[in-house]
C-alpha cells in the first residue's frame, strides 16, 4: 500500500512503499555467481544480507546454497570492514577452495564509503608477494547497493564484473568460431533449454552464466559446498575472441553492459534480443543465433515453430479477449506482455519494481495487436498495483508467487512463472524460453482460465 504523507507547506509529498515488486540488488548478483564455475560470492556486509538470500534461493531451487558473508557489526560500520573482508577472503579460499570469489557490496557498505575495489587489489597484491599467487582464485567484485537498484540490475552488475575481470585487458587474438549468449535471469530449465538451441547449431559457445546444475543439480552422498556446473573461466577469457554477443533483455545502464563492453573493447558484436518468449521474440532469437553463426534453424526449432502456432490455433477461444495482470522484471514482463498480444489477451497492468524510463517504451512497442489501454507502471509495489486493479477487472495475474496478494484480494487465478516461486515445487523447473517454453507457458494460461471457469459453476462439467 501506498501511503501519502499530510502535507507540509514548503515540503514535497512523500510516497512510502509497501510489499515491494522487486528484490534486493545482491541476490541477483549472487545467482550470477553462482553461475560460474567454482565461483562462491561473499557478501561484503551484515551476515543477515546473506542469510536473506540464501533463504530466497534454497526456497526457489529447492537446493543448499552457500554464500559467504564479512560478517559487518557495530564496529565494523563505524571503523570499516577491510580486517573482516581480508579475513572472510582468506577464509572463504582455505575452506572451499575455489576458482573465482565474486565480492559483492551491500546498502551498508556501500553507504560508509568503502572502497572495496582497493581493498581487493591490496589484497592480491600481498596474497602474491607471499606466496606467488599459488591456488589464488580469481576476484572480482559487483556494486550492489539495493537503494539504487534491483536483483536484474545485480544480476546484470555480475556478469559484467566477471567479464571485464576475466577477459582482461590484453588485445583479442583472431576471431574464431565460436558464439557468445549472455542469458537473463531465468530458470533452471531455460537454461538447459538454451543448452539444447545452441548445441544445435554444431558452434562452440559460451553461455553466461549457466547454474542449470549448480543450482539445480541431482542429489549427493555427500555434501558439496561448491556443486558441479557453470560456465567454465577459461570460457569466460575466450568470450572477447568470439564471432558474436546476443544478450537477452538488456540492462538498465549501458555501462554496465558486458556484451556492449566486448563490442566496445574487442570488436565482439552484440545483439540485444528480448526474452524469447512468444513466435515473434522467438523468430528475432533464432534469426540471431543463426546471422552470427551463418548457418540455417535447425529443422528440430522449425517444428515446434510449427506446433506453437497450432497450440495457439486450438486455445484462442479460451484466451481471446481475457485481461491479464502481468509483474516482475522488466526484461520479463517485456516479453510476456508480447507473448499476452500475440494470444489476445489485453495486459490491463504491465508493472515492474523497478525505477526505468525505459520501461513505458518497450512495453508499448511490445504490444502491437492489443487495442485496449494498458497500465503501464514502473517503481511499482504490489498494493498500488491491486489499487489500480480493482476497477480494471483482471481475469488472471501473471507472475513470481508474491502475487498471492492479488490474487486472494481479488478472487482471480495466479499463473506462477519467473523468480521466486515460494509456495510450489518445481519452480526452477519451469520452461518458460523457446518455442517449447512459450508452448508451456499457453498451456498453463488456457488451463488457468477454464479451471477459473469451471470453479465458478457450482454443478461443474467436465467438458469445455
Amino acid at each position: 500500500m501506498k501511503e501519502r504523507n499530510a502535507k507540509v507547506p514548503d515540503t514535497e509529498d512523500y510516497v512510502s512503499t509497501r510489499n515491494a515488486c522487486k528484490l534486493c540488488s545482491p541476490l541477483g548478483a549472487c545467482f550470477a555467481l553462482r553461475g560460474i564455475e567454482g565461483c562462491i560470492p561473499l557478501i561484503h556486509g551484515s551476515q543477515g544480507c546473506s542469510t536473506y538470500i540464501r533463504r530466497y534461493g534454497i526456497s526457489h531451487f529447492r537446493e543448499p546454497i552457500d554464500i559467504a558473508s564479512s560478517n559487518f557489526t557495530e564496529s565494523t560500520a563505524i571503523f570499516g570492514g577491510k580486517d573482516n573482508l581480508f579475513t572472510a577472503l582468506e577464509n572463504v579460499t582455505k575452506s572451499y577452495r575455489p576458482q573465482a570469489i565474486g565480492v559483492t557490496s551491500t546498502c551498508l557498505s556501500e553507504t560508509i564509503g568503502e572502497d572495496v575495489q582497493m581493498y581487493i587489489r591490496q589484497y592480491e597484491s600481498e596474497r602474491r608477494r607471499l606466496d606467488s599467487g599459488k591456488n589464488f582464485p580469481e576476484i572480482f567484485y559487483s556494486s550492489t547497493a539495493s537503494y539504487r537498484g534491483t536483483h536484474i540490475d545485480g544480476f546484470h552488475e555480475a556478469i559484467w564484473s566477471a567479464v571485464t575481470k576475466l577477459a582482461g585487458n590484453e588485445p583479442s587474438g583472431r576471431k574464431r568460431a565460436r558464439l557468445n549468449l549472455i542469458s537473463g535471469f531465468v530458470s533452471s530449465e531455460d537454461i538447459r533449454e538454451l543448452h539444447s538451441i545452441l548445441t544445435s547449431f554444431d558452434l562452440p559457445y559460451t553461455l553466461m552464466p549457466d547454474y542449470s546444475e549448480s543450482l539445480d543439480g541431482g542429489s549427493w552422498e555427500e555434501y558439496q559446498r561448491l556443486p558441479e556446473g557453470g560456465t567454465k573461466i577459461s570460457d569466460i577469457r575466450r568470450m572477447k575472441d568470439a564471432l558474436g554477443t546476443v544478450y537477452l533483455g538488456s540492462p538498465a545502464l549501458p555501462e554496465k553492459d558486458a556484451g556492449l563492453w566486448l563490442q566496445n573493447n574487442f570488436g565482439v558484436p552484440v545483439t540485444h534480443v528480448d526474452l524469447p518468449i512468444g513466435i515473434e521474440n522467438c523468430d528475432s532469437f533464432f534469426a540471431s543465433l543463426s546471422r552470427i553463426t551463418g548457418k540455417s534453424v535447425p529443422e528440430i526449432w522449425a517444428k515446434q515453430r510449427t506446433r506453437l502456432i497450432d497450440a495457439y490455433i486450438d486455445g484462442h477461444k479460451y484466451c481471446n479477449g481475457k485481461r491479464a495482470i502481468i509483474y516482475g522484471e522488466e526484461d520479463f514482463v517485456t516479453a510476456i506482455a508480447s507473448f499476452m498480444d500475440e494470444i489476445g489477451i489485453t495486459p490491463v497492468i504491465a508493472a515492474t519494481g523497478a525505477e526505468n524510463k525505459n520501461f513505458r517504451g518497450r512495453i508499448e512497442a511490445a504490444l502491437k495487436n492489443t487495442r485496449r489501454k494498458t497500465e503501464i507502471i514502473d517503481n511499482a509495489d504490489f498494493s498500488t498495483i491491486l489499487e489500480m486493479a480493482e476497477e480494471l477487472r483482471p481475469d488472471f495475474a501473471m507472475g513470481s508467487s508474491k502475487g498471492l496478494y492479488l490474487s486472494r484480494n481479488l478472487n482471480i487465478p495466479l499463473i506462477r512463472c519467473g523468480f521466486p516461486i515460494h509456495d510450489r515445487i518445481g519452480g526452477q523447473r519451469i520452461l518458460h524460453l523457446g518455442y517449447r517454453g512459450t508452448i508451456n507457458l499457453f498451456d498453463m494460461v488456457c488451463n488457468a482460465i477454464m479451471q477459473s471457469k469451471q470453479d465458478k459453476v457450482s454443478s461443474g462439467y467436465t467438458y469445455i
